[in-house]
């Protein structure tokens, strides 16, 4: 038993340290051997565990998946709260996952492909809850659900990724709770107008 509570601490050390140098760099600009001595483990070590540097990325991914809390993979009933909704689940467990997603636009290699697969089903699954609230009578009728999904996404990561920006805007750093909490809450009145909410203007 000791052995295999070694070998799960090693494996989580490893992950942990695959984690930062692939969300920092990038799948080009990492580094096996920068992993290695991060996770503090010899680099022969890390390819008993994982074939290479592909499957290393995808288990770091599966495992941020698994640790997701479940409230970050529900959707708020009323569309209004989507946006603040997507920006509070970046702020709190994805604000090291978009650089990366920064560094996939701008490389590209063959084995993207099951990534970007992974990607594409999240985005459309936010797709597919624009639609059925349409349906439902919630989003008016000539807002294109997948239009409405892009400018989301983009209100929601922008001042994260690029926080420079943000800062030069602002004067405020995107870590900071008071421009999360301000940005928030003016993604829920722009919300309210875009969805005709107007209870919601005054909050």
């Amino acid at each position: 038993m000791g052995e295999i509570r070694n070998a799960e601490r090693t494996r989580k050390r490893i992950l942990e340290a695959a984690r930062k140098e692939f969300f920092e760099k990038g799948y080009t600009g990492a580094r096996i051997e920068a992993i290695a001595v991060n996770a503090d483990v010899k680099k022969q070590l890390i390819y008993h565990y994982f074939k290479g540097k592909e499957e290393l990325l995808v288990a770091v991914l599966d495992q941020m998946t698994v640790e997701l809390p479940e409230w970050t993979t529900q959707f708020p009933s009323d569309p209004v709260h989507t946006a603040e909704h997507r920006f509070q689940v970046n702020c709190q467990t994805r604000m090291d996952f978009l650089k990366f997603t920064v560094w996939e636009a701008l490389e590209e290699q063959p084995q993207q492909n099951s990534r970007k697969k992974r990607r594409t089903e999240a985005l459309q699954s936010y797709v597919d809850d624009m639609k059925s609230k349409q349906e439902a009578g919630l989003v008016p009728e000539d807002l294109d659900p997948e239009l409405l999904t892009l400018a989301i996404s983009a209100l929601t990561t922008y001042p994260l990724i690029f926080g420079d920006v943000t800062k030069m805007v602002t004067g405020s750093e995107p870590t900071d709770p008071q421009f999360q909490e301000k940005w928030s809450k003016f993604l829920t009145k722009i919300s309210a107008r875009i969805f005709g909410k107007d209870d919601f203007m005054n909050e």
